[in-house]
């Protein structure tokens, strides 16, 4: 921490017989402006957005390039069309505008989805992906996405956003392999725009390999449509 900042948002101090004492001010309010109940809008982009938004922050990933060049770990707040960069602390907290979930800081790197958050980095995760999934013509399509290895499974969400189409009645959602596994999330589930899913596991599942889910037509086939699909999962980080 510089003398010349707070300790933990790195707002600038009015030094003694300073000129043009409204800078520093200004400067503080636009870093406390942005980090305010903190969102960051994502931990993982690499080159900074080409307009500047005042008061939108991103968590600066290692190796990130051009206006954040050395800047990797820090949160870049947008200010007077350029950047301020802040130092976070072990605690932090922020809501990942691009994953969904709160992220607490660990002291050496953002924890998206922590929960819980242990001195030595144990804790409880909860996480969720989502992809929009656009249907052809088949019996079944499965996602780009997967269950990571280690997870335990809460259950799947989905919305129809373009109507299917096709000879199929309804569908289903869940994993390859069995019939119980075709519709672990959900089964007769409706073709029409705006139709749901809200399948809960009762037990949680846990998963041990990359597991797509798969959207499988029932009493014929798939022909057109687009369906948003949420995996939600539970995780628990190892400790260092």
């Amino acid at each position: 921490m510089s003398e010349n900042t707070t300790a933990n948002c790195a707002l600038p101090l009015l030094m003694p017989a300073q000129a043009q004492k409204h800078v520093t001010v200004n400067e503080a309010l636009m870093r406390l402006d942005g980090q305010v109940d903190l969102v960051l809008q994502s931990l993982t982009r690499i080159t900074p957005p080409e307009t500047v938004v005042d008061g939108l922050c991103w968590g600066v990933p290692q190796g990130a390039v051009n206006a954040w060049e050395g800047q990797g770990g820090k949160i870049a707040v947008g200010a007077n069309g350029g950047w301020v960069f802040v130092e976070p602390g072990f605690g932090r907290r922020a809501l990942v505008a691009d994953q969904g979930v709160v992220a607490i800081h660990g002291g050496a790197a953002w924890v998206p989805g922590a929960v819980t958050l242990g001195q030595h980095g144990s804790g409880l995760l909860a996480r969720q992906l989502h992809e929009d999934v656009t249907l052809g013509a088949g019996a079944w399509f499965e996602t780009a996405m997967a269950v990571p290895p280690g997870a335990l499974v809460i259950g799947a969400t989905a919305r129809v956003l373009e109507a299917i189409t096709g000879s199929a009645t309804s569908w289903s959602l869940g994993t390859a392999g069995s019939s119980d596994s075709l519709t672990r999330f959900g089964q007769g589930l409706g073709k029409a725009q705006g139709s749901w899913a809200r399948g809960m596991l009762s037990p949680p599942m846990a998963f041990w390999e990359p597991t797509p889910l798969r959207l499988t037509a029932s009493g014929g086939q798939f022909a057109g449509g687009r369906v948003r699909v949420v995996l939600h999962w539970w995780e628990l980080r190892l400790p260092d």
